[in-house]
């Protein structure tokens, strides 16, 4: 079955909404890409409306960190060891915005959004 960003079929009440159309390729959602932490670096190119590129990180280990002070330089992750939003995703190393990892410059937030941006951007708590 697709999966649809559209609104629900159905009102808080229980009552159907008559729907005047059906599904469009771009109302389409994708699926997650769920980036793994781990030592092969993954990406993959996917093609979005307007023929334009985005790229899903699927698995990585580097992180661009940014300090109190403003200054950033790029590590390597160690752990994943908190994820406010879903805790199950730690036990699969699995990051995603929000999370926290382990770095050898000591604790990241990640700030970016791995599996829509390309990229895994951090601040250093």
């Amino acid at each position: 079955m697709a999966r649809s960003q559209l609104k629900s079929k159905r009102k808080v009440s229980g009552g159907r909404y008559k729907s005047t159309q059906s599904k469009k390729k771009s109302e389409l959602a994708g699926f997650p890409a769920m980036t793994k932490l781990s030592e092969n670096q993954k990406v993959k190119s996917v093609r979005v409306i307007g023929g334009n590129k985005k790229l899903k990180i699927l698995a990585n280990n580097q992180i661009n960190v940014t300090d109190k002070k403003g200054k950033t330089s790029k590590t390597e992750m160690i752990n994943v060891t908190e994820n406010f939003p879903n805790p199950n995703l730690v036990r699969r190393n699995i990051l995603t915005k929000g999370t926290v990892v382990e770095t050898k410059l000591g604790k990241v937030k990640i700030t970016s959004r791995p599996g829509q941006e390309g990229t895994v951007n951090g601040k250093l708590l």
